[in-house]
């Protein structure tokens, strides 16, 4: 993929922002790795509020470390279309594990996950975090989360697709097939144990030519109540609201069964569901 086409989240551009005006107030103008750490420490919601919480390290004394490493090295100058200032090789090399984070993840937005993981693996903040607070950063701010979003006042959208239905037993076998060969054998056992049901809580959306092309449920994960998830879109049908649809037929359902909020295991990409239905990130308690 062309770096300089990708898709960026919200917050990705945010921090890209934060970013190059760390980079202009110091003291070489360049903009390095250490400086999306610090843009990411203006973040105060989802997993990266959680994260400036909990970690030992601090703006002032990250941005004193920087300073002095920046009076000690010397960086290879260079510049790219995504970034509007200088940019040392190493950004490009975070840039571009952090692009792979995101197709290996079968993602096409590039997030703040791909890009602190990109950072510690490559192992450019060694110089300026602990080993501690790097383990912390994996745990917090790159890995899926369960997010939590409340239905007492919920406003549900008016529109939904009209290409989304409730899955019936003849849609068994294809459904399992399309999960098995877009996402993962894991989703597929959740989707075989679903129709262990007479009337499997699973919605399916489809294209305009009738082809499968997304589904989500409810309280089909290990029969686990209030509890959204598995969803998936096929990857060339992203970016179209399908998803948004899908996540709000099965919300809808679940409110009119009584639920007053919904639990999103292991979401990826937290930024949508941030934005799709006000969830939040459920803090982590063992760290």
């Amino acid at each position: 993929m062309n770096s300089t086409t990708i898709k960026l989240t919200n917050r990705m551009l945010r921090i890209i922002k934060n970013a190059e005006d760390e980079a202009s107030s110091s003291q070489q103008k360049l903009l390095l790795p250490i400086h999306f750490l610090l843009a990411c420490f203006k973040e105060k919601e989802g997993a990266l509020g959680e994260l400036v919480l909990k970690c030992t390290m601090n703006e002032a004394s990250l941005r004193n470390l920087v300073n002095e490493f920046d009076q000690k090295s010397e960086k290879k100058v260079t510049s790219h279309n995504l970034f509007s200032v200088p940019v040392s090789n190493d950004v490009l090399t975070v840039l571009e594990q952090a692009i792979c984070y995101m197709q290996n993840y079968n993602q096409v937005y590039l997030n703040e996950g791909h890009f602190l993981k990109a950072l510690i693996k490559t192992n450019m903040l060694e110089k300026f975090v602990s080993e501690e607070d790097m383990k912390l950063i994996l745990k917090l701010g790159t890995t899926s989360r369960d997010m939590v979003t409340h239905f007492r006042n919920y406003n549900f959208p008016d529109a939904i697709s009209n290409n989304i239905r409730r899955v019936n037993r003849d849609d068994k076998n294809k459904l399992i097939h399309f999960v098995e060969s877009h996402f993962s054998q894991e989703w597929s056992e959740t989707i075989k144990s679903a129709f262990l049901s007479t009337t499997p809580s699973i919605y399916v959306a489809f294209d305009n030519k009738g082809d499968l092309v997304g589904f989500a449920g409810f309280d089909i994960y290990q029969n686990k109540k209030c509890y959204f998830g598995p969803m998936g879109v096929a990857k060339s049908n992203r970016v179209k609201g399908i998803g948004y649809s899908l996540l709000h037929h099965c919300l809808k359902d679940m409110h009119e069964m009584g639920y007053e909020y919904a639990i999103i295991g292991g979401a990826g990409p937290i930024e949508f569901y941030e934005q799709a239905c006000h969830a939040v990130v459920i803090p982590a308690t063992n760290c």
